[in-house]
């Protein structure tokens, strides 16, 4: 079996620069936004060595439209976009499938998800795992799958949870302790 081609775009959005690439099969690495080209650069090619730079074909080319336009704040679906997942483990694959089905402005918990897949609580580590190592955040929005009670929890991308609970503010997601209302003494 042959070594598969991948090629990759470093481009700019209203959150930094992100970073695509992409084999004959469909998206193969996302990388979330950071402050420079050559930083994006360096962490994606740390996670898919060998790709060439090189400007992509038209399906390739809509999902950076999509990345555009949801860090500008628009509602996005990533849904559709065809995923190269063949390096991952196949219950991780089962876990993103299911991460793909998290509308925008929608949330989820690690434990909700792992009963959605069927499974007890005990998996919901596993799908935090599978979140962790994630090669196409925010195409797979892991960013919407958070920890018991609804907390944050972790985020491994450049950021951790503060470009998480970004990501889902652009969404109109407000997680974290309510907003203290102002109290009347009554006199």
């Amino acid at each position: 079996m042959g070594q598969t081609a991948h090629q990759y775009l470093i481009f700019e959005t209203a959150a930094g620069f992100c970073g695509i690439a992409w084999s004959e099969r469909g998206i193969t690495r996302f990388q979330l936004p950071t402050k420079s080209t050559d930083a994006t650069e360096r962490l994606l090619l740390r996670r898919q060595p060998g790709a060439e730079p090189t400007q992509p074909p038209p399906a390739v080319a809509e999902a950076v439209r999509e990345v555009k336009r949801y860090f500008e704040g628009n509602e996005t679906d990533f849904s559709g976009f065809e995923l190269d997942l063949e390096e991952q483990d196949a219950f991780f694959k089962e876990i993103y499938a299911a991460t793909r089905k998290i509308a925008w402005g929608q949330t989820t918990t690690y434990g909700a998800l792992a009963k959605a897949l069927g499974a007890g609580p005990e998996v919901a580590r596993d799908v935090g795992q599978a979140m962790a190592k994630n090669p196409v955040a925010l195409i797979i929005p892991c960013h919407r799958v958070l920890a018991a009670g609804g907390k944050v929890g972790g985020f491994s991308a450049p950021g951790g949870a503060l470009a998480k609970l970004r990501m889902l503010e652009l969404e109109g997601v407000h997680v974290g302790p309510p907003e203290q209302a102002q109290q009347s003494l009554g006199f």
